[in-house]
């Protein structure tokens, strides 16, 4: 089975469901977006979700990705940086107990940490990011060998700030013989870095992953399907997710819209990053690109149902066996 490298933030998330709007207004952290907070706002934030009621998981989202592929089968490896502390030590083991090779660089500050603020009828999401010790990760951190042996690495848009990484990464996975895909993670983060991304996607990136307003920033078109057909045509596979409406997919000249798998939505959380871990997994596979975002969209609707990153294990058995029967059909009708 071919295998995935991943590199992020790795962060411990801190989850919690509001009734709504007024702890966003209170911090200036607009609906939907991922804002970068200093230690003394994060603490303050942090002290005022406690009595909220509070999900500790660790997180970042190519490390989500690179979990659920690892669950998967796909051997998994994952790049990133914490603190001697007991986040760092609760993600490493998190990562290790699903089989993921976790290359856990040590920084000098704590270990990052993201607040994920769940609120309205459609679970949205808004982020309070404190980076911690994954802002020590720097380009001379990386070492060729890291790479050898894997077949695909992925890239999570939040780390695209920190452009020299991104830059030597992708040099590096290059030259190793990756497929390289990208998850461009937020809107504000891609508004931020148009250019560099640009460049990015069009130099050394062969799948992309946006959703409806990360595709609409980095275009600057307004419909989902233009957004698709432009990105397509700077990279081999583009992917542009709608939400609860699906998501289309593009290669070449081949497009697909896929439709949205049955699912309750209470935590949108973690449904890109588990999209991308189906769609990579069915990719590596050979499958044709419409059993690829079927897959994806299989696993997204199974993690919307719980809150947090982590699909539970019954809600495995019932993917695995939807994807393995989606797959033997892909293989009929082959």
């Amino acid at each position: 089975m071919k295998s995935i490298l991943g590199i992020g933030n790795a962060l411990t998330d801190i989850l919690a469901v509001l009734p709504d709007d007024s702890l966003l207004e209170k911090y200036h952290l607009p609906k939907g977006s991922m804002q970068h907070v200093d230690s003394e706002t994060g603490d303050l934030i942090w002290s005022a979700l406690k009595p909220l009621g509070v999900h500790y998981v660790a997180g970042g989202s190519a490390a989500n990705t690179i979990t659920c592929t690892a669950i998967f089968g796909m051997p998994s490896g994952f790049i990133g940086k914490v603190g001697d502390d007991e986040l760092g030590h609760l993600f490493q083991s998190d990562q290790e107990q699903y089989g993921v090779n976790c290359t856990l660089l040590k920084g000098t500050q704590s270990s990052g940490r993201s607040m994920v603020f769940i609120t309205g009828a459609n679970a949205d999401r808004t982020f309070a990011v404190h980076l911690g010790a994954a802002l020590e990760f720097v380009p001379e951190d990386l070492k060729p060998e890291m790479f050898e042996g894997y077949d695909y690495f992925h890239i999570e848009g939040y780390l695209v700030q920190n452009q020299a990484l991104i830059r030597r990464a992708v040099e590096m996975a290059r030259e190793a013989g990756c497929i390289i895909s990208l998850d461009m993670a937020s809107y504000n983060v891609v508004e931020s870095n148009d250019a560099f991304l640009h460049n990015l996607v069009e130099q050394y990136v062969d799948i992309v992953f946006a959703n409806e307003t990360e595709a609409r920033a980095f275009t600057k078109l307004e419909d989902p399907r233009a957004s698709l057909n432009e990105i397509s045509k700077i990279c081999q596979v583009a992917v542009v997710k709608v939400g609860k409406e699906g998501s289309w997919v593009k290669r070449g000249d081949e497009v697909h819209f896929i439709q949205p798998w049955p699912g309750i939505a209470i935590d949108a959380t973690g449904a890109g990053d588990t999209y991308a871990a189906g769609f990579l997994y069915a990719h590596s596979l050979g499958m044709p690109l419409k059993v690829c975002g079927e897959v994806g969209s299989c696993l997204a609707a199974k993690v919307v149902e719980v809150i947090g990153t982590k699909i539970d294990i019954p809600r495995w058995r019932i993917a695995k066996q939807e994807i393995r029967e989606l797959i033997e059909n892909a293989g009929k009708d082959g």
